[in-house]
């Protein structure tokens, strides 16, 4: 039962029994019986004044509640005149006031974070209470190859290797991540309170650009200083070791076998400074469209005369569609010919090196069934300078990781768990 059917009830009551009485006690007396009458009737006007008096704000409540119910945070309420009406009326406006502008404020900030989020050059993900994923922006999405779909799901569904390294990391801490490319990415998992519970959001920033370009620096300082070094001492020891096998020609056989040898070893030191300072050298990639197959299958002949000699097969298994992509066909013939080589190399005697191309994405796939890479040599692959071999000097993955870097390409080597190693190559365009 409301409130004003009890009020209703109660005065009707009162003003019933009233009368009632007025009638048994002056029912003689018509005169007084008719002032009586009056007076209740003065009395039900004034109830009804009671009434307006005290339901008009319990109405104003029922109508600021239920505007701020549906979130209606303009409607404001005009004075009546009432002392009491008008002061209830000064509060609500100014507390709808308050809240509209505090509502507006925190939709700005709400709305300036998002577009902050979302044009943010690192990886953003935030998780809810169950550590699902509940926003993830776009530099995210692309660094992990997620879409929308990735919404309302744990990060553990996902076989992104990222993802699964990401999810052992503690609250408050930060790693840094590699995979099996040239890719390195720092990630930190930290929280904010969030109605009063702690919500995980993780930071994914790329240091791979960072990182090689350091790198490069270094090394390409160095090599510039030993390749002056060596080349100028080279050639003047030559120079002289030359000079005295001109003139000494006829006197110990052996002596002069011995500088031949010091001459050769000497050649061989700035054949190695050189193939170091190819990879300093090396030029901005001139990009035309060319035809991948055709490059595959040339690369491949080429390289079928060395295979044989190891009794090693050269299979193909190309896109059935002619395949263009946009590179410089001399340098992605230099990552080839090394690729297959160390193929060839890694198996001992008879094996089989497979050249596959995909249209969607542009991807090369080069895998061979020879030794295949340790756990322990994985880490280091790309690293430059670092060889598996007892007489290598590292240049080849070194000047493989330059040319696909300056192409944008993507590009991992790793041994699968068939035992098959791949090295795979995907072209941006």
């Amino acid at each position: 039962m409301s409130l004003r059917v009890k009020y209703f009830l109660f005065i009707a009551i009162i003003h019933i029994t009233i009368a009632y009485l007025c009638f048994l006690v002056l029912r003689e007396q018509k005169l007084y019986f008719l002032l009586s009458e009056f007076g209740i009737l003065f009395s039900i006007f004034l109830s009804y004044l009671m009434y307006r008096s005290f339901i008009r704000p319990l109405e104003f409540m029922y109508s600021g509640t239920d505007a701020i119910t549906d979130k209606d945070f303009t409607i404001k309420f005009v004075k009546t005149g009432s002392m009491e009406m008008d002061k209830l009326i000064d509060v609500y406006n100014s507390m709808i006031d308050n809240i509209r502008e505090e509502r507006i404020q925190v939709e700005e900030q709400h709305f300036f974070l998002k577009k902050l989020i979302n044009a943010s050059p690192n990886g953003i993900i935030i998780l809810d209470y169950d550590e699902k994923i509940t926003d993830i922006n776009p530099r995210a999405m692309k660094l992990l190859e997620l879409n929308e779909l990735a919404i309302q799901q744990p990060i553990s569904n996902f076989d992104n290797p990222i993802l699964q390294q990401i999810a052992t990391i503690e609250v408050g801490k930060a790693n840094i991540i590699s995979t099996e490319g040239l890719e390195k990415y720092k990630c930190e998992v930290s929280h904010f309170i969030h109605r009063g519970f702690k919500r995980k959001f993780i930071l994914i920033q790329e240091l791979s650009k960072e990182i090689l370009e350091a790198e490069k620096r270094a090394y390409g300082k160095i090599i510039r200083m030993m390749a002056h070094e060596v080349n100028n001492s080279i050639g003047a020891i030559n120079s002289i070791l030359q000079t005295h096998v001109e003139y000494n020609t006829e006197e110990n056989s052996d002596e002069r076998e011995s500088v031949e040898i010091a001459i050769e070893r000497n050649n061989s030191m700035s054949l190695f400074m050189k193939n170091f300072a190819k990879v300093v050298r090396l030029p901005q990639p001139h990009l035309e469209k060319i035809e991948i197959n055709e490059l595959l299958q040339n690369i491949g002949k080429l390289m079928q005369s060395q295979a044989k000699t190891k009794n090693i097969s050269i299979e193909f298994d190309l896109a059935k569609n002619n395949l263009f992509a946009s590179i410089d066909a001399k340098q992605i013939e230099q990552v080839l010919v090394n690729i297959i080589k160390n193929s060839i190399e890694a198996i001992d005697y008879q094996g089989i090196i497979q050249i596959t191309s995909a249209e969607s994405p542009k991807t090369i796939i080069i895998r061979d069934n020879g030794s295949g890479i340790s756990s322990e040599n994985s880490e280091k692959l790309f690293t430059p300078f670092f060889s598996t071999k007892m007489d290598g000097q590292g240049v080849g993955l070194t000047l493989i990781r330059e040319i696909l870097s300056n192409h944008e390409a993507q590009f991992s080597l790793k041994t699968n768990e068939n035992g098959w190693t791949e090295f795979r190559i995907v072209f941006k365009s």
